[in-house]
């Protein structure tokens, strides 16, 4: 599964809408738009707050594969 449609899944199971979920993780809208549209990925430190935001709501997220794939 690629990054784009995991985050996506995180922010659904959440259910926030992007502009919320942006808002939650400390991002613009455009940013969470371009995530799930697979045109970018998030900095290691936006990884590290969605990972937090995704501990705090119990939505499960492995963080360190994304980091592997990323590397």
């Amino acid at each position: 599964m690629s990054f784009s449609s995991d985050i996506k899944k995180v922010r659904q199971k959440s259910l926030l809408s992007q502009e919320a979920f942006a808002q939650a993780v400390g991002v613009s809208f455009t940013t969470v738009n371009r995530w799930e549209s697979g045109k970018c990925k998030p900095t290691f430190k936006t990884m590290k707050l969605i990972d937090d935001f995704c501990k705090a709501q119990g939505i499960d997220f492995n963080i360190s594969d994304e980091l592997i794939d990323k590397e």
